[in-house]
């Protein structure tokens, strides 16, 4: 399999990731086999101006996926809290990927995080479990009012696998794809730097001119509240986080 990706040298795993480094090559084992082919065939080809994209490998005969296995370039660097570039990052990833069609995997995705997206936006009716974070969930449910705004393929988990090297553009080695409003993207940055990443409320305050701003941070709180409470590896150290969000969002309602 390494000589098919044309990867070399000792296999080293990536902290905090299943994917393993081979020389300029990165190898990610495959869970979603259309998620992955959706992914080779669009990182392949967007252009994302100021942006460095790990950009899929394919085998020597073509192939996006051996063995269960897909592959991209590796890009030098490491997640930092640079809460501004990566919102900015958001946007222009968003950008990018404007005129995508809507993939149609994304209608029969069952994992943990595209149903809290469903729930989030009212889309599915299932419970917040109580313990795990329901009493925000129900506050903040009323709160939601309709977006006017058009939907497209937007990215849903940067904050954390964004990085940067020195001065280079920031770095894309992941791409979690969601059909929603452009901005919705940079609202789930923002609501995870707070939960997670010490950002303060002033940090949501500076990105207000964002169209729908509270509703669209008001569906990212809802997004997170309600995977983890679904998700079985949720917990309660990431709920604080969570929770500390919400109140944070809620002051913008």
């Amino acid at each position: 399999m390494l000589d098919a990706f044309g990867a070399t040298g000792e296999p080293e795993r990536l902290p905090g990731s299943s994917a393993w480094r081979c020389g300029h090559v990165v190898l990610k084992p495959v869970a979603d086999r259309a998620r992955a082919m959706w992914l080779a065939n669009t990182l392949s080809r967007i252009d994302a101006p100021d942006l460095r994209i790990a950009r899929p490998v394919r085998t020597t005969d073509g192939r996006a996926i051996i063995g269960g296995w897909a592959a991209s370039r590796y890009l030098p660097g490491r997640p930092e809290h640079r809460y501004d570039q990566i919102m900015q990052a958001a946007l222009k990833l968003t950008q990018a990927t404007a005129e995508l069609p809507r993939p149609g995997f994304l209608a029969s995705r069952t994992d943990p995080d595209a149903i809290a997206d469903r729930i989030a936006w009212g889309e599915a009716k299932i419970p917040v479990e109580e313990t795990r974070g329901e009493g925000w969930f129900e506050v903040l449910a009323v709160a939601r009012r309709p977006v006017a705004l058009p939907e497209q393929i937007v990215p849903g988990d940067l904050f954390g696998t964004v990085l940067f090297d020195g001065e280079s553009p920031p770095g894309i080695v992941d791409f979690d794809p969601y059909f929603r409003p452009a901005e919705w993207a940079a609202a789930i940055v923002a609501v995870d730097a707070v939960a997670w990443g010490g950002a303060g409320i002033e940090f949501l305050h500076r990105w207000s001119h964002l169209p729908e701003w509270s509703q669209l941070l008001l569906r990212a709180v809802l997004f997170r509240l309600a995977a983890n409470s679904i998700n079985p590896r949720g917990t309660a150290a990431a709920l604080d986080g969570i929770r500390a969000a919400a109140a944070s969002v809620s002051e913008l309602l």
